[in-house]
């Protein structure tokens, strides 16, 4: 008799996906086979974001799309918008089953026989009740891996929603960490991206109490140490709990690579006030000098929205004045979206669509001026270069460890490979050439 065939359709962040994978996990152990979302399927998954308004409304066009391929397939919903809104998606066309933030790591035990049901069924907790740990890594390409550290968020951020979908912070337990992380190595994968909802929070949770039996830099100082492992980066860390002790162990590490992505939301000061960030501007640029004075070659990225409930002309120009003049490298823009169940969605002041629009297109303009500045500056240097595995129109990319982007003519045997180049000029379509120097890993 043949296995059933299961298929996975990941929206969101890098934790959706580390988390996908240790679902996929759940199911090869239960004798499913994993077959690509495009290919016909006993079982799809899909694990769902609600960060933006945009994850939201994908998701019926992926039913639709696995519904295309076999009409007759079981389909489930978990992640966040399946905790946050789980009738919502129980009532898509085609929808089997829904789980919420506790339910989708037990989700082999809610399969009976696969048949399609006439309503889809909902098994959703409190989110009070998601107060346990899941570790969980993704594997999905052959050069790099994403690692679960930390989940949940006590944070009151007036815009956000993930605390209600995924619970308090809580963390991984050290040992657990470092055996993901040596089950990683093991698996010739150059590079770990620590992920988690607020990961500077780690510690908290360790053990199911508040207290911090482990802070996040003793967790990076641990990790430096697993033998194996080429490449670790920080994949977002709050400006708050970035400490000057992490960024100087960064510096001197022997696997954290020089980039760092920290948000920052707003560059108004009345503007993070009233999202209840829990920092002021003038701590983020303490943040980056301090990067910049130990690391000049480091690569940092910036998340930030417009549009938030409040922003005048003059608060938005406060923020594209204070992004122009700092020293970061590139920017992760997000249009502000009223959420359900969030304070910001109450405010007074909303910012016209075609208004969010004009500034984000204007700060996306910034972003790309950002990254071709920092770009240059890096023309002439020497650095470490992790190729993927992609065959990208004849070219094969990777990134230095300071995460500028480079490709050369596809050549196969480069794959999640390490190599020393000079970084020589940059092409037309932003990605930058180089010359090679050494093999530095095979």
């Amino acid at each position: 008799m043949m296995n059933k065939k299961v298929a996975f359709y990941t929206l969101g962040c890098k934790l959706n996906f580390s988390e996908t994978s240790t679902i996929a996990r759940n199911f090869n152990d239960e004798g499913f086979d994993r077959v690509d979302f495009s290919e016909k399927a006993d079982i799809y998954v899909i694990n769902t974001c609600s960060v933006t308004e945009n994850a939201d409304k994908r998701f019926k066009t992926i039913v639709k799309q696995a519904q295309k391929v076999n009409p007759e397939a079981f389909v489930a919903a978990v992640g966040c918008y399946a905790q946050l809104k789980p009738q919502e998606l129980a009532d898509v066309n085609g929808v089997d089953l829904v789980l919420g933030a506790t339910e989708k790591f037990k989700i082999t035990d809610y399969l009976n026989d696969l048949s399609k049901n006439d309503l889809g069924e909902v098994h959703s907790c409190e989110i009070e009740d998601a107060d346990f740990y899941v570790g969980s890594y993704s594997t999905g390409d052959r050069t790099r891996a994403f690692l679960k550290v930390q989940d949940g968020c006590d944070y009151k951020c007036t815009y956000c929603t993930i605390p209600l979908a995924r619970g308090i912070s809580r963390s991984d337990t050290m040992d657990n960490v470092l055996k993901n992380a040596r089950d990683i190595s093991k698996q010739n994968i150059k590079e770990i991206v620590l992920t988690g909802v607020n990961i500077g929070d780690y510690g908290k949770g360790e053990f199911g109490n508040k207290k911090h039996e482990h802070t996040f830099l003793d967790l990076v100082s641990e990790l430096d140490k697993v033998e194996g492992i080429e490449r670790l980066r920080i994949s977002s860390i709050e400006p708050n709990l970035l400490k000057n002790e992490t960024i100087d162990l960064v510096s001197k590490s022997r696997a954290f690579v020089p980039h760092f992505h920290i948000p920052l939301q707003s560059g108004s000061n009345e503007i993070l006030k009233k999202m209840k960030r829990r920092y002021m501007r003038e701590l983020y640029v303490d943040r980056v000098s301090k990067i910049k004075e130990v690391m000049p070659h480091a690569c940092i990225g910036v998340d930030v929205i417009v549009g938030f409930p409040g922003e005048t002309d003059e608060h938005f120009l406060e923020t594209y004045n204070f992004l122009n003049e700092l020293d970061v490298s590139y920017l992760h823009v997000f249009t502000y979206s009223e959420r359900d169940n969030t304070e910001a969605a109450e405010m007074s002041g909303v910012v016209l669509g075609n208004v969010r629009s004009k500034r984000s297109k204007m700060l996306r303009g910034l972003s790309v001026k950002k990254r071709r500045a920092f770009y240059e500056n890096q023309l002439g240097t020497s650095r470490t270069v992790l190729f993927e595995s992609e065959n990208k129109s004849g070219y094969i990319h990777g990134f230095t460890e300071n995460y500028v982007k480079v490709k050369t003519p596809w050549n196969p045997e480069l794959v999640n490979t390490l190599h020393q180049v000079e970084l020589t000029k940059i092409d037309d379509d932003g990605i930058v050439r180089f010359e090679f120097l050494e093999v530095f890993s095979n």
